[in-house]
C-alpha cells in the first residue's frame, strides 16, 4: 500500500475525498441512466455505466498527471492557451453542437466526443489571473494598466459564454472577482470592473431584445429566475419533482435503483442527480455528499494558505473553488435555494468533459500541495525549472 500511496504526492485527504466521491457515483448514475437508456437508447443500463467508468477513469488519470507537473509552469501556459480559449468560445458560440436545447458544445467526430470550452475556460482564465496578480500587484497605479492585461481576458471570456450559458458566464465572473480580491486588487479598481460587468450586461439584453434571434438563453435565464421568485410549481416541473425525491427519500432513503423521480427529471443524470441521492439514500446520503465537498473546500483552503508563494495560493484558491462553486450550486438547486442554472456535480453527475475539467482543476490543486511536501524530487523539479524558466514569467 505504502509503494503506491508513494506516487500520490500532495494533500493525501483530497485523494481520498476525490476517490470516495468517484466510487460513490456509479449507484446514482446506474440507478439515474436507466431513465435515458430506456427511452432514448437500447435499454442497456450497462453500456452507460461503462461509459461512466471510462469517464472516470480518464478524468482521474489526467488528475495524476497533471498533479505531476511542477504548478509554476501553469503560469506560463495560461498566457499561451488563453488565446486559443477565445477562438474556442468564438467557434462554439457559432457553430457549436447542440445538446438540451443549448449550443455549448464542439463535437470532436473522431471519436464522438462532445467537449464544452467554457469549462476549460474557467480554469485557464483564473490561472491567468493568478498570474498576473502574482507578478503585476505591487506595480499597478491606476486603473488604465489593469485593462489590457486583466479586465480585457475577464471581458473576452465571460462575454464569449454569456449568449449561450449565462449561468457559467456569472460563475466565472464572480470567480475572477474573488481571484484578484484575495490577491489584493484595489477594491476601487474591482467597483469599475463589477459596474463595467453590470453594464456589458445590459447591453447584451438590450442587443438580445432588439434582436430576439440573437440568443434564447436570455429568456431561458429569465424564465426561470421569474419562476423560482414566484414559486410557480407547474413552470417549476424539474424542482418540484427534484423536492419530491428528496421528501420521499425521508432519512435512511428508498434504497439504491429505487427512485421513482428519476421517470420524471429529465436530467436526473447531470443537473439533478443530487435529489436521486437524497431519494434512494436519505437525509444520510445527502449529508454526506454536502460534507464531502465542505470537506474538500476545507482542504483547498488549506492548501491555498500554505502554498509556496503567491502564484501558488492564488492558483489553488481559484481552481479549487470552482470546484466548490459548482457543487454547492448544483446542491441549492436540488433543495430549491437557487433557480435552475444546469451547472452538474462534480464527481457525481454523468458526462465527459466537465468530469475532465474538475480532475484537471484539482490535479492543479495538487500540484500545489506536491510543493508542500518538499521531497527531494520535487526539489530537484524546481531547480531544473527555475533554470528553464525565467522567474519573471509567474512572480
Amino acid at each position: 500500500m505504502n509503494r503506491t500511496l508513494k506516487y500520490f504526492d500532495g494533500d493525501r485527504t483530497l485523494w481520498v475525498i476525490v476517490f470516495a466521491l468517484g466510487l460513490f457515483s456509479f449507484l446514482p448514475v446506474y440507478s439515474a441512466s436507466s431513465n435515458i437508456a430506456f427511452r432514448f437508447g437500447d435499454g442497456h443500463v450497462m453500456s452507460m455505466l461503462i461509459k461512466h467508468a471510462v469517464y472516470m477513469g480518464l478524468g482521474l488519470g489526467l488528475m495524476y498527471l497533471v498533479h505531476r507537473v511542477q504548478y509554476k509552469y501553469f503560469a506560463p501556459l495560461s498566457l499561451l492557451i488563453l488565446p486559443l480559449i477565445a477562438i474556442l468560445l468564438a467557434v462554439t458560440l457559432v457553430s457549436g453542437h447542440e445538446v438540451a436545447n443549448a449550443s455549448r458544445w464542439i463535437k470532436i467526430p473522431i471519436v464522438n466526443v462532445t467537449f464544452q470550452p467554457s469549462a476549460l475556460a474557467s480554469i485557464v482564465l483564473l490561472t491567468y489571473l493568478a498570474r498576473y496578480m502574482a507578478k503585476y500587484r505591487e506595480s499597478i497605479e491606476n486603473f488604465g494598466q489593469t485593462i489590457m492585461r486583466g479586465l480585457l481576458p475577464i471581458a473576452v471570456v465571460c462575454g464569449l459564454i454569456l449568449p449561450a450559458n449565462f449561468s457559467t458566464a456569472a460563475i466565472v465572473f464572480a470567480l475572477s472577482m474573488i481571484v484578484l480580491f484575495v490577491g489584493g486588487f484595489p477594491l476601487k479598481y474591482m467597483m469599475r470592473i463589477f459596474g463595467l460587468g453590470i453594464a456589458g450586461l445590459g447591453l447584451f439584453v438590450l442587443l438580445v431584445m432588439a434582436f430576439p434571434n440573437m440568443s434564447n438563453r436570455i429568456d431561458t435565464a429569465k424564465t426561470r429566475i421569474e419562476s423560482f421568485i414566484s414559486g410557480d410549481e407547474e413552470a417549476n416541473y424539474q424542482v418540484e419533482h427534484a423536492k419530491m425525491a428528496i421528501a420521499r427519500g425521508n432519512v435512511f432513503g428508498t434504497g439504491p435503483g429505487k427512485s421513482a423521480q428519476k421517470n420524471f427529471l429529465s436530467q436526473s443524470e447531470s443537473d439533478f442527480i443530487y435529489a436521486i441521492v437524497n431519494e434512494e439514500f436519505g437525509l444520510i446520503g445527502g449529508l454526506f455528499i454536502l460534507m464531502a465537498y465542505v470537506w474538500l473546500t476545507l482542504r483547498v483552503i488549506r492548501i491555498s494558505m500554505k502554498a509556496q508563494d503567491k502564484f501558488g495560493r492564488l492558483l489553488a484558491f481559484g481552481v479549487g473553488l470552482g470546484v466548490a462553486f459548482q457543487a454547492f450550486i448544483n446542491m441549492g438547486v436540488a433543495v430549491n435555494l437557487l433557480p435552475t442554472t444546469g451547472q452538474p456535480l462534480p464527481f457525481i453527475s454523468s458526462g465527459g468533459s466537465s468530469l475532465w475539467m474538475t480532475c484537471i482543476a484539482l490535479g492543479m490543486v495538487q500540484s500545489v500541495a506536491r510543493g508542500l511536501n518538499a521531497s527531494p524530487e520535487i526539489v530537484n523539479d524546481t531547480e531544473m525549472f527555475n533554470e528553464s524558466i525565467p522567474q519573471d514569467a509567474y512572480a
